[in-house]
């Protein structure tokens, strides 16, 4: 996803209210790179369990996993 891209979707999705100090977990893995991870499975047209390792790990990458987030 390049940085343009990047720009137009950010800003429709939600804040996390643990980055808005409202409590709750932090997310396992950055929307950006959610976004990234599902464009790829949808162009090729492979299994989540079949990503590369620089993607985030599909056991990990639910909503409800915590770990942390990245700040771009």
């Amino acid at each position: 996803m390049t940085d343009a891209e990047w720009a137009a979707v950010r800003q429709l999705l939600p804040v996390p209210a643990w980055f808005q100090g409202r409590g709750g977990r932090p997310e396992g893995y950055c929307h950006r790179q959610l976004l990234d991870t599902i464009r790829y499975l949808v162009a090729g047209g492979i299994s989540w369990r079949a990503m590369p390792a620089d993607f985030p790990d599909w056991a990990g990458s639910t909503p409800s996993s915590a770990g942390g987030a990245c700040t771009g």
